[in-house]
């Protein structure tokens, strides 16, 4: 049996979608899939073993140079690329309009959301079946409960199985044990302070860790090297490739993360982790998985779901819910799922 699985982002929508291919290939052995995905997202679907192939889309690329995608033939090869073979079902996992395209364009019965739990509502109008997965279920829920339906087995109880190996990723070559911060993000209303990182790298190296620092583009660089000049046993990491990410991860002994994607890499690596929420909420789309934990901000307003804080007093525009979150509390956390998860 062929499936195409429409899910073209972003890291953690693609990461929470993984489970579903486990649960189908133990109730179909036979199962295989390709996977259509943006281009630079590519090897998380190659990553889990029934997948065969990654049909990459640049829609993000093509979003800010449409000209290039309509008279370089970019869009025209990827259509040619999509419609190689008949698939015995297409599952659009994520329920948007530009999936809903892609999805139409595919050859193969089409499956998807229902009207009421599709996030975009023309997308239903490219499935010829709709079911209903409740929309106030976790993403990972409702991924393995689509699958399920378009596939004819029952929704498993199981705890989601990603598929992934720590050992399947070469080792990062980095002095350990070591703790791994991923403190970057582009909404402001997701970021702990640095002070807050800076305690906290304090307190992993005095637990015999060193620290490890990641960061992307030049404001988080920036924000890196305040957290790690005030730590001694700490080091900027350069930019990571997803390949290289996923190797850092496989070998820390904890992570440190705010609401951002490769947190939950971390959960599908069940490498112990503590995740920070402050304007987004866990229950939804939450890091899941063996040794993962949660800090929720502490404020009425979360999770106002707002990339910009507009709390009386806010004066930075950084997240005061987050802030009232002490490092102490986290490193404890951090520590008691360490002593719980794999070595």
């Amino acid at each position: 049996m062929k499936v195409l699985v429409v899910k073209t982002s972003s890291i953690g929508d693609v990461i929470h979608t993984l489970p579903a291919l486990t649960d189908a290939r133990r109730a179909i052995p036979e199962i295989r899939f390709d996977w259509v995905i943006e281009e630079e997202l590519a090897p998380i679907c190659r990553w889990h073993p029934a997948v065969e192939r990654a049909i990459t889309v640049a829609y993000r690329r093509w979003r800010y140079r449409p000209l290039q995608g309509l008279v370089g033939g970019a869009l025209a090869a990827f259509r040619r690329r999509l419609r190689t073979e008949r698939y015995d079902a297409v599952i659009d996992a994520q329920g948007l309009y530009k999936s809903g395209v892609i999805t139409a364009f595919a050859d193969g019965v089409k499956h998807g959301y229902d009207l009421a739990s599709c996030r975009e509502k023309l997308a239903p109008l490219a499935y010829d079946r709709r079911y209903a997965v409740p929309r106030a279920q976790h993403a990972i829920v409702r991924s393995r409960s689509l699958f399920a339906q378009a596939l004819g087995y029952p929704t498993p109880a199981t705890p989601p199985d990603y598929g992934l190996e720590r050992a399947q990723f070469p080792p990062a070559g980095l002095a350990g044990p070591y703790i791994l911060m991923l403190h970057g993000t582009k909404w402001r209303t997701k970021r702990w302070a640095p002070e807050r990182w800076r305690t906290l790298g304090r307190l992993a190296n005095e637990a015999g860790f060193r620290v490890y620092v990641a960061w992307l583009g030049a404001g988080e660089r920036r924000r890196a090297e305040a957290i790690a000049a005030a730590v001694d046993a700490a080091e900027l990491l350069p930019p990571l490739s997803l390949e290289r990410a996923a190797s850092v991860l496989a070998g820390a002994a904890g992570v440190v993360a705010v609401d951002t994607g490769l947190a939950h890499l971390a959960a599908a690596l069940s490498v112990p982790a503590v995740t920070l929420y402050g304007a987004t909420s866990p229950a939804r789309t939450g890091t899941m998985g063996p040794h993962q934990e949660h800090v929720v901000g502490d404020m009425p307003c979360v999770p106002c779901r707002n990339k910009i804080c507009n709390y009386t007093g806010n004066a930075h525009g950084d997240a005061p819910c987050l802030a009232k979150v002490p490092a102490e509390a986290v490193w404890r956390t951090l520590s008691a799922a360490m002593r719980a998860g794999p070595a």
